[in-house]
């Protein structure tokens, strides 16, 4: 009879403890939500507003709640041809780069070749480098390519070019492609697959969630480009969305309001990029995660 209190203390205990857990927990996804989405809302909510906002102030609701933000955005400050000038960017230059990416963690990850520790070197030192270091010599290669000798100045190849090889989805992809067993690229070449079909049919197939994981982070950095549209042209035509943000925010006649207007839209892309690819993305990285 003793132990029947002692046995109904310790399940109360028991449930306290868990209901603790439930409450830190729920705590902290509030604290998550506060400090992630929050921003986001007030940007969202100063958008829609159509009363006059002091500048760095966000709103919790939209006073007077209009369109007219977007559509002063859209028609006056032109922000449609900005958003084309990135799309253009981001498209060509996120293909390329899984491209060019690819071939690359291929030739490293598969092929035996003199040097290839100093490639991998260069490559690492590339992701050290800040950009605001190699801003001269690559507005001086811009200006006059080596051995073609034009200049891609005040041009979106000028744009595209220098994110067609990017370290980072390099080294993500080789490391997904050595965890392939060799085994299945020595069966294609029994069957007799060149090289480029082993790369195609065996190899990508394989790492479709690191491509996934690539193309995702390889959007983001092209779209969040400042400073290489910056030095490439001085043409307000050409403008991408970062750029443009930098001209807005200098305007002293345009609304506050507007400006987060135009915030907004060039953080729509991004968010709706990473929910489209969540699976995807998550796949990757937690394959990378999973060795063996």
């Amino acid at each position: 009879m003793s132990a029947l209190p002692s046995h109904d203390h310790g399940l109360q205990r028991a449930r306290l403890r868990r209901l603790g857990a439930l409450a830190a927990r729920g705590l902290l996804y509030a604290l998550v939500i506060v400090v992630f989405v929050g921003p986001f809302w007030g940007i969202a909510m100063t958008a829609f507003s159509g009363a006059t906002v002091a500048p760095g102030r966000l709103l919790l609701w939209p006073e007077q709640a209009t369109l007219d933000n977007f559509r002063y955005a859209w028609e006056q400050a032109k922000v449609w041809r900005y958003l084309l000038n990135s799309a253009i960017v981001v498209a060509a230059g996120t293909v390329l780069q899984v491209m060019v990416s690819a071939l690359a963690a291929y030739a490293l990850a598969r092929k035996k070749f003199r040097g290839a520790a100093w490639v991998s070197l260069a490559l690492l030192s590339t992701m050290m480098l800040p950009e605001e270091v190699i801003a001269i010599p690559l507005y001086l290669v811009l200006g006059k390519l080596p051995l073609l000798g034009v200049s891609v100045q005040n041009t979106r190849l000028g744009m595209i070019l220098p994110v067609v090889g990017w370290a980072f989805s390099i080294f993500l992809l080789t490391e997904f492609m050595r965890r392939i067993p060799v085994e299945l690229e020595e069966a294609a070449r029994m069957d007799g697959a060149r090289d480029w079909q082993v790369l195609v049919y065996v190899i990508l197939p394989l790492v479709r969630p690191a491509l996934g994981t690539a193309a995702i982070f390889g959007f983001i950095m092209i779209w969040d480009q400042y400073l290489l549209p910056l030095l490439v042209t001085n043409r307000e035509s050409l403008y991408t969305l970062p750029v443009a943000l930098a001209t807005v925010r200098a305007d002293e006649t345009m609304k506050p309001a507007v400006f987060i207007a135009i915030t907004l839209i060039a953080m729509l892309p991004s968010i709706v990029v990473y929910l489209l690819f969540q699976k995807s993305f998550n796949r990757g990285l937690l394959a990378g995660a999973v060795k063996g």
